[in-house]
């Protein structure tokens, strides 16, 4: 199984081509003029010297290359004169400063030089690593070479230290995300130094006596005898990922079969219902089973996405819709929450549930509006590049037989029988759910996902799938009902206890105080009243309107019980839509009758 490579697919319209669109528009821009201001560029010039604003930070490198990535993919759809041309000039910085053995770290060589490779937590080998998927996406859309060059020496300076000398005071790196990048790095080049570089990392963690046991960083136990996620979710949903990759390129069956316990682990009993996943705020980290808080959970966007990244690692290899599921859960809420409709605020973390009485008075004060940047502004640039590289999630090949994973507006260009093909895609998802695919090309099976939250659809299913049997010129018809659902929790998940999530489609849905009054958790939906589903300007998604009652106002603390109820309509809009008017409460697991 392979991904089809997002330059072979180029979104049309809707959904995405909205968020495309902005992202080109708007998010590259603000993210720009905020590292700009803060200092981040520049620091690539390796010149800060004491009493000078903007001092680096140990992480700011991987901040630029992620933006440099998410340059990138727009280039490589359509050209972008002006963020090829600022790219290019923070390119030859990293060159011009890189050391002679191929060290670069603005970080290190400018504040403290002597002591690279001396501190396990503090990022270098996750800066590289996100130096070299930038480096490989700016080769790919603009063929030239001067940064993957760059990369490439720096690479072979770390497997000298790390492989063969064994001279870093440490073996694997504290932040992972070098594993998978190496791992892109041996796909794209055929390299098997950067292969075993990657393997010795994955073999070497948790293996290793020489370093801590620790689970926030994945490293209490030797990775194929992992049996659920832990620790800090940004790291472990790069490393799962990681070890996927690898399962997939040299069919290791002990690591393959530790990432299906992670993801079901994951799946089943760590991750809300917007996709997002590391729900402890004491440490970004992922919690023990069915822990599930909503007013102060964490599910930072970053987490989201390197969730989606473990999925489509897992759809590789081998076809079950319950990978594209995830990512569809992920990228329609948990991911595109991090962004306001505007493209110029962002999230760090996702509640559930905004409570402003509650933060008020509590140690743990979460945000109640996006902003421009964080002091840890990792999300952001990682925003940019995801959106920019959406088309990847929607196609993946097994030999000859084409799977549809994601539904947009699309055309999409591949080889069938050893010949070209295109395959159309046209559809107003995720306002409703009919998709027509049109083929030109040889004889081919096609397999369209039917989501999970599809339980309406009656047609037959392989694993999740509805195959289709395609001829050129054929042209075919998917109709996925697309019904207002109640989604109810585990119940070992006691946060949500007698509460549900509303779902239409592949997007969950919220109440804001703003539309809905204040004490929006004394709040019952009726299941069975009047449902309308509505488009509104502004949201590219449609908001419902809901039967609803609450309890009337009373100056009694307690009462007998009574059904006293006063109706109204509620308004519900998509979760990713929340927080982009003024501050409000806000809630997603509400009460049902």
């Amino acid at each position: 199984m392979k991904n089809l490579a997002a330059e072979n697919v180029k979104i049309k319209d809707g959904f995405w081509r909205y968020y495309m669109d902005l992202n080109r528009s708007s998010v590259v821009k603000n993210v720009y003029e905020r590292f700009k201001e803060t200092g981040r560029f520049d620091a690539l010039k390796c010149n800060w010297r004491e009493g000078m604003p903007n001092k680096p930070h140990i992480y700011w490198d991987s901040d630029v290359v992620k933006w440099i990535e998410g340059v990138a993919y727009m280039i490589e759809e359509a050209p972008a004169p002006e963020w090829e041309k600022l790219a290019d000039e923070m390119i030859d910085d990293i060159c011009r400063n890189q050391r002679a053995d191929g060290y670069f770290n603005s970080y290190y060589l400018t504040i403290e030089p002597s002591k690279i490779f001396t501190d396990r937590d503090c990022h270098e080998l996750y800066c590289l690593g996100h130096s070299i998927e930038a480096a490989i996406a700016y080769h790919k859309a603009t063929g030239k070479d001067k940064y993957l060059n760059c990369v490439l020496k720096n690479v072979d300076m770390v497997y000298r230290v790390f492989v063969e000398e064994g001279s870093a005071a440490f073996v694997t790196p504290g932040h992972e995300e070098i594993e998978l990048a190496l791992l892109k790095l041996y796909n794209y080049l055929g390299n098997e130094k950067h292969l075993a570089l990657a393997k010795f990392f994955i073999d070497q963690r948790g293996s290793n006596d020489k370093e801590a046991k620790w689970d926030q960083i994945q490293s209490n136990v030797p990775l194929r005898e992992i049996n659920e996620a832990v620790g800090h979710s940004v790291r472990a949903c790069y490393l799962y990922t990681a070890m996927k990759m690898l399962a997939n390129v040299d069919g290791d069956k002990e690591l393959a079969d530790a990432c299906d316990r992670i993801f079901d682990n994951i799946v089943n009993c760590k991750m809300a219902v917007t996709g997002g996943v590391g729900s402890d705020h004491s440490g970004e980290r992922f919690s023990y089973a069915y822990d599930l808080p909503n007013s102060d959970t964490y599910n930072e966007t970053c987490a989201a996405i390197a969730l989606a990244f473990f999925a489509n690692a897992m759809q590789e290899g081998r076809a079950d819709s319950r990978y594209g599921d995830v990512i569809e859960r992920v990228l329609y809420n948990g991911f595109i929450s991090g962004l306001s409709l505007d493209g110029e605020k962002f999230f760090y973390t996702n509640p559930l549930e905004i409570d402003r009485k509650k933060y008020a008075r509590s140690t743990y004060q979460p945000i109640c509006q996006r902003v421009k940047v964080f002091g840890c502004s990792c999300c952001p640039p990682n925003v940019v590049r995801t959106l920019a590289s959406i088309p990847r999630y929607m196609y993946t090949l097994d030999g000859d037989n084409i799977y549809c994973n994601q539904f947009a507006t699309s055309e999409a260009k591949l080889v069938i029988g050893g010949k070209d093909a295109v395959i159309k895609q046209t559809t107003n998802y995720p306002y409703d759910g009919k998709v027509t695919f049109e083929y030109e090309g040889e004889p081919t099976s096609l397999y369209v996902r039917i989501p999970e939250w599809c339980v309406e659809y009656e047609g037959e299913t392989e694993n999740g799938y509805a195959r289709f049997d395609l001829a050129g010129g054929d042209k075919i018809t998917v109709e996925l009902p697309m019904e207002v659902h109640f989604i109810e929790a585990n119940p070992y998940a006691q946060d949500n206890s007698g509460r549900y999530a509303v779902q239409r489609g592949p997007v969950v849905y919220c109440l804001e105080e703003l539309d809905n009054g204040e004490n929006l958790r004394d709040i019952t939906l009726i299941e069975n009243g009047n449902i309308e589903v509505k488009p509104e300007e502004g949201i590219p998604a449609p908001v419902i309107y809901v039967d609803a009652c609450r309890r009337p106002k009373t100056e009694r603390l307690y009462s007998l019980k009574n059904d006293n109820c006063v109706p109204f309509r509620a308004r519900l809009i998509p979760y990713f839509a929340f927080a982009n008017r003024e501050e409000s409460d806000m809630l997603v697991w509400t009460m049902v009758k």
